[in-house]
């Protein structure tokens, strides 16, 4: 990996160069501070002001510049324009693939000053985060604070960008008039909807993208499923890919993530009722739908381990064992059996394979359908999420074969070693393994964390660049050398947990509470509907199946709207505020526990765990480091085992309070979510200005 002092370097415009960041000079003066404070014991005040002061000076130089560059571009667009009118009237259409071509000039020039605004995006916050680690002090908080809301603010001509939105409504107007619509009354503004076919038009919107992060449903889906995705499209990487893709073996990898999350909840409905016909009490529902989760401990880390050499071996494997615990599963019925009822949920687990998919889709889906492939698995998951309880719903029927029992406790089971068999079949006949050209440190990627789910005009500054961490680059003196080391992917979890900043800690913990909310409300729902409410299994089924209904509609609403008026911090912590109240409105006080209480507490709580997961996943895979987008120990896996791992304490504290008695399980249960939210309300406030 290129670091940026050499890729600055590598891609500026030579004639442009001296109004670059000039990123040697300030790397140097973050090392003369560091040695000044420390050594001669320097005002840290001052030091803040003099660096503010030189940093202030680079932003101004970078923003003048830009701004005169947008000038240019206007009077060659102003010049153009006359000369399109002549045309017009005069009705001469033999010059209109000459003034096509002026046009793209101009929209060419554009993109090249777009990546001007970017590299000096990068290095802007690339030298805060690196004054901040030498110094060990906090700046960027208060550079982000004092600056990017002052009226007079030359950061926020960086980011903005409206007299660049102007210069593109001005090129794809003038484009689709020169197109195939010569005549014609209405532009491009009188059909929104028409989206204007021209390779150049296709290249700025993709430099805008990358640098204030435009989001659509599309993207925002596939923030959910935190897999790594190149910033810059590259010809042989793409060949690459398309060499190693295919189709079936990636509908095979969402078919697997829908039937693993089915699996996971087919069982919610009736675990309570399994477990007293097998003696057991009913709260031990928490233990048979948590021993999935506290396998997949340990099977998210094998199997992200595994797909570094091999994606077919470890789907048989995950099949294979799948069959084997939903068998078990259904066969404790007729073996009285809680043991055995557990030990087949454990299998079920232990067969988890999320990281292979996920790994999957990372690697080997071309960039150009890696988004659709990304939003597809969460999709998948949600699908799954919805028709694991509605399935259970429909399995309300009682019959025997021989010695085995078919009923609502065990259909379920019976259902899914079926449908895995015919996966494992399908899987075994159908699955193309692509050829593996890399060992376990191998960068699959070069850069970061799916970034396209952002907002159009933003408040955080320098969140252009995807993931392009310095956690291990080395200073030097006269050089941007750094070492390959400090670029590799963590190698244990106790490396890849020296790489966790307050940031990214921050957000592990609010996906942590987020699951743990979903997992009490989920798993305890047919224990307490039961008690308060006598629902039946049928009932419990549908209310859980429109739950998970609403993931979809809910993502495409914050998607497509939300994030495109607000910054993701925002949604964030009023994801948080509003999950709070659901949890408050969910306790039981005085008075009859009522339906309406039950039903209404519950869809906020639900839906604000939702809303929080997109924005969480989408920050994290900024702040989080660059190394942790690779190799075993990746982003993706220290999240699915914050999730996983929330699960496992939910589901075990429903079993520990049900001791305690069913009247006291809903309010202890939801105690831990109460204290928990407010614990990670408190946390994004404290670093709500370095989620960027």
């Amino acid at each position: 990996m290129v670091n940026f002092g050499k890729r600055l370097m590598q891609d500026q415009v030579q004639e442009w160069k001296e109004y670059y960041i000039n990123y040697k000079l300030m790397k140097k003066r973050v090392k003369l501070y560091v040695q000044q404070t420390q050594v001669d014991g320097k005002d840290h005040q001052q030091v803040l002001k003099e660096f503010s002061r030189i940093l202030d000076e680079q932003i101004e130089k970078i923003v003048l510049f830009m701004l005169e560059q947008q000038g240019l571009l206007a009077i060659r667009l102003e010049k153009l324009g006359e000369v399109h009118g002549i045309l017009l009237e005069q009705r001469d259409i033999s010059r209109t693939y000459e003034l096509q071509e002026a046009y793209r000039a101009v929209g060419h020039d554009l993109v090249k000053l777009l990546k001007f605004v970017d590299l000096n995006a990068t290095g802007i916050r690339k030298i805060l985060k690196k004054f901040d680690k030498r110094f060990g002090y906090k700046f960027t908080n208060y550079y982000v604070s004092t600056r990017s809301n002052h009226p007079y603010s030359q950061l926020q001509g960086i980011f903005k960008h409206v007299a660049i939105g102007a210069v593109v409504g001005a090129l794809s107007r003038n484009l689709a008039l020169l197109q195939d619509h010569q005549g014609s009354q209405l532009s491009i503004y009188d059909q929104p909807s028409v989206i204007l076919k021209d390779p150049v038009i296709d290249l700025i919107n993709a430099s805008v993208d990358k640098l204030t992060h435009s989001t659509s449903f599309l993207h925002f889906l596939g923030q959910h499923a935190l897999i790594v995705q190149e910033d810059i499209p590259c010809a042989t990487d793409d060949h690459d890919d398309d060499q190693r893709y295919h189709f079936m073996s990636l509908l095979l990898n969402l078919a697997n993530t829908f039937l693993y999350m089915v699996n996971t909840y087919i069982v919610v409905p009736t675990a309570d009722d399994y477990s007293l016909s097998l003696g057991a009490a009913a709260t031990v529902c928490g233990v048979i739908i948590g021993s999935m989760a506290v396998a997949q401990v340990f099977s998210s880390v094998y199997f992200s381990a595994w797909s570094n050499k091999s994606y077919f071996k470890p789907l048989i494997f995950s099949s294979i064992m799948l069959l084997l615990g939903n068998l078990l599963y259904a066969l404790a019925y007729d073996l009285s059996s809680i043991a055995v009822l557990i030990i087949g949920r454990l299998l079920c687990g232990l067969g988890s394979a999320r990281a292979v998919n996920r790994r999957y889709i990372s690697d080997c889906v071309p960039l150009k359908l890696r988004m659709k492939a990304s939003a597809g698995f969460v999709s998948a998951s949600a699908l799954g999420m919805a028709c694991g309880p509605a399935l259970a719903g429909l399995l309300q029927i009682k019959f025997k074969i021989y010695y085995l029992t078919f009923n609502k406790n065990t259909l379920p089971g019976w259902v899914m070693a079926v449908a895995w068999l015919i996966y494992l079949i399908w899987l075994w006949i159908s699955f193309k393994e692509p050829v593996h050209d890399f060992e376990e440190n191998h960068f699959p990627q070069d850069s970061g964390v799916v970034e396209q789910s952002e907002h159009g005009i933003v408040q955080p500054l320098l969140i252009s660049e995807a993931k392009d961490d310095e956690e291990g680059e080395r200073d030097y003196d006269e050089s941007e050398e750094a070492s390959v080391k400090c670029h590799e992917p963590a190698s244990s979890i106790s490396s890849a947990y020296r790489l966790l900043t307050p940031s990214v800690k921050v957000q592990l913990l609010i996906y942590f509470m987020l699951k743990y909310a979903m997992e009490i409300l989920l798993a305890e729902s047919s224990v307490i509907t039961t008690f308060y409410f006598s629902w039946p299994t049928s009932s419990v089924a549908i209310f859980l199946a429109v739950l998970g209904l609403t993931v979809l509609p809910v993502n495409a609403i914050v998607g497509s709207y939300l994030t495109n008026i607000f910054e993701d911090r925002q949604i964030l912590l009023a994801s948080e505020i509003m999950l709070l109240v659901g949890v408050i409105l969910s306790f039981r006080v005085t008075g009859p526990y009522s339906v309406s209480q039950y039903i209404s507490s519950a869809l906020i709580t639900f839906v604000s765990a939702e809303v929080l997961e997109g924005v969480n996943l989408s920050l994290l895979s900024r702040v989080m480091s660059s190394r942790l987008a690779r190799g075993t120990f990746n982003g993706g896996l220290l999240s699915t085992e914050a999730g996983t791992m929330a699960r496992v304490v939910a589901d075990g504290t429903i079993t520990m309070v049900g001791y305690l008695g069913e009247e006291k399980l809903l309010n202890l249960t939801l105690l831990p979510s109460l204290f928990i939210c407010i614990a990670s309300i408190a946390a994004t406030l404290l670093t709500f200005n370095t989620l960027f």
